[in-house]
């Protein structure tokens, strides 16, 4: 292989890791915005769902791009657990 396609390969490599911590972060975050607002059914299929997608993905992606996956879904995870700060007025950010 040429220097220029194993730069090529690593480049994929980190794209498609960061990629997946995208995915990760913006499947975490839907989940856990709609199971706080859903009724019980919906909460078991968000679940169930959630869980379903780490093994598939566990299973056909390879280990980095899963890691990556996981841990910004436990970020977005973890931030739903975070108290959400009050947005204040112009007028009291003024005082």
């Amino acid at each position: 292989m040429s220097i220029f396609t194993e730069v090529l390969a690593v480049l994929g490599f980190i794209i498609r890791a960061l990629g997946f911590a995208v995915l990760g972060f913006g499947v975490g975050r839907f989940t856990m915005d709609a199971y706080t607002k859903a009724a019980w059914q919906v909460q078991i299929a968000l679940a169930v769902g959630f869980f379903a997608l780490l093994v598939g993905l566990t299973h056909y992606s390879s280990p980095g791009s899963m890691g990556m996956f996981a841990v910004s879904a436990g970020v977005a995870v973890l931030m739903s657990f975070t108290p959400k700060k009050e947005v204040g007025t112009e007028e009291s950010k003024n005082k």
